[in-house]
């Protein structure tokens, strides 16, 4: 079995994330979805729930609740785009280093059918993306993300590209003649 080259030393995101190991097991979720949700406040909105993060994989429901419904009584396709896109958004903050941030670049939604109840995104990146983002600059990734519904159908199909670059301030470029 290979061993992975990428890092183990998390991020800001992902020291934040440990740092809720600490508290107390029945009320982990609860801090967990209090601090995301302050930190980008439409996912509060949504009342998005924060499943699971780790530096591989995030997980992040929303039920069928009429503040994300649409005029069916279905989740919005709003909701569902928001839903993939934090998902994807996620597991790039917890890979992406510090001295850089995260930008969404671009997104496809396909919406293939009626979705059925409350929504579950999973995002996923792979070793070699991981490494990629801890290893340079700037650059851009296609984070790949399933949807799936309560009856285990996948109404919506996405592709989202991240990028990631340095988050200090541009240097000054002399000027052309």
């Amino acid at each position: 079995m290979a061993q992975s080259t990428v890092s183990s030393h998390p991020n800001r995101l992902g020291r934040a994330m440990q740092g809720l190991e600490r508290v107390p097991g029945f009320a982990r979720a609860w801090a967990r979805n209090l601090v995301l949700r302050r930190t980008v406040p439409f996912t509060g909105t949504a009342k998005l729930d924060f499943v699971r993060m780790t530096a591989q994989q995030v997980e992040i429901a929303v039920a069928n609740r009429r503040c994300v419904q649409n005029h069916i009584h279905g989740v919005h396709a709003a909701a569902m785009t928001l839903l993939a896109e934090t998902a994807t958004g996620m597991v790039v903050g917890m890979n992406v280093r510090d001295d850089c941030v995260p930008l969404a670049k671009q997104l496809k939604v396909e919406f293939k059918k009626r979705a059925q109840g409350a929504l579950r995104a999973v995002a996923v990146l792979t070793d070699a993306q991981r490494t990629l983002m801890q290893e340079t600059d700037k650059g851009e990734v296609s984070v790949q993300v399933q949807v799936s519904d309560e009856s285990g159908a996948q109404p919506i199909e996405c592709e989202f590209i991240w990028a990631w670059i340095p988050s200090g301030p541009r240097k000054a470029q002399p000027p052309t003649i």
